[in-house]
């Protein structure tokens, strides 16, 4: 039990939004509607995130035929170019925790970068309130 707490992001599940990071990076970006009915169908524990199990049955599901052609769930199996007969449940696991490593990754990046372009808006703010106030300043002394 010990080491889950830190377990943030690699838990070794796809949630809504590294599902959203995923669709967008495969070039097949969803509407949260769309994200909600991708997990929804395969979502056998209804914990509203991809486990690996659940991830394996879009690829199953896609060759029984069984997924919509225009689905979210079809483009992800198409897009991500694995096929789990072939590279078998191994492949397919790596592949699903090489993405989710690399998606929680990319979010703290994204959050990190995000939080230095805020700190940077910050600053420059507080240095057009310091020249307004020193023009305001001038300005009185001018008068």
């Amino acid at each position: 039990m010990g080491e889950l707490q830190y377990d943030a992001g690699r838990d070794g599940f796809i949630d809504l939004m590294e599902l959203k990071l995923m669709m967008e990076k495969l070039g097949a970006p969803q509407t949260h509607l769309g994200l909600k009915s991708m997990i929804k169908e395969v979502d056998e524990d209804f914990d509203g995130k991809l486990s690996f199990r659940e991830f394996l049955l879009i690829f199953h599901k896609a060759a029984a035929g069984e997924l919509q052609e225009d689905s979210g769930l079809m483009a992800l199996a198409k897009l991500s170019e694995i096929d789990v007969a072939l590279e078998g449940v191994k492949g397919a696991k790596n592949f699903f925790e090489a993405k989710v490593q690399a998606l929680s990754s990319a979010s703290k990046f994204e959050a990190e970068l995000k939080a230095e372009q805020d700190e940077r808006k910050r600053e420059e703010e507080e240095r057009r309130l310091r020249q307004a106030a020193f023009q305001k300043l001038k300005a009185n002394f001018n008068t």
